[in-house]
């Protein structure tokens, strides 16, 4: 930053004109002068440096946040296709499943269906025997 140009003499005429005695004007001048000397004061020069400081970075600030985001959704879109695919090969291995226990119980429904019948027509056979046999037995009446 610039030092700001400051003109003692001119203060001091300005102060005289308003009523300070001469040398109270120039002591205030020279004052005024050194304060302003140690301040280091933005000039609009400095002022427009440093806006157009900001501006650069807010570009790359929003440059930054764009591929940001882009990268977000990317990453999001490869993410949903990736569980997608998990989805569909979990549900397709379940369908697997669920077809070879269904074989399996349809088998063992088909063996239980088949000992059933052998048992239930041995038993038909047993009890026709039994009542035939008790039949004989039986006393015959005029």
């Amino acid at each position: 930053m610039n030092a700001v140009p400051f003109d003692t003499l001119k203060m001091a005429r300005k102060l005289e004109a308003a009523g300070f005695p001469g040398a109270q004007a120039a002591g205030a001048a020279e004052a005024m002068a050194e304060a302003m000397a140690g301040a280091e004061l933005a000039t609009k020069a400095d002022v427009l440096g440093v806006k157009s400081d900001l501006q650069t970075v807010k570009t790359d600030l929003e440059r930054t946040m764009l591929q940001t985001r882009q990268d977000l959704e990317h990453a999001i879109l490869q993410t949903r296709q990736e569980l997608e695919h998990a989805i569909g090969k979990t549900r397709q291995d379940l369908e697997n499943k669920i077809d070879r226990v269904e074989s399996k119980l349809e088998s063992k429904i088909e063996l239980l269906r088949r000992d059933m019948t052998i048992r239930l027509g041995a038993m038909l056979i047993a009890s026709t025997s039994i009542i035939l046999t008790a039949i004989r037995f039986l006393p015959l009446r005029p």
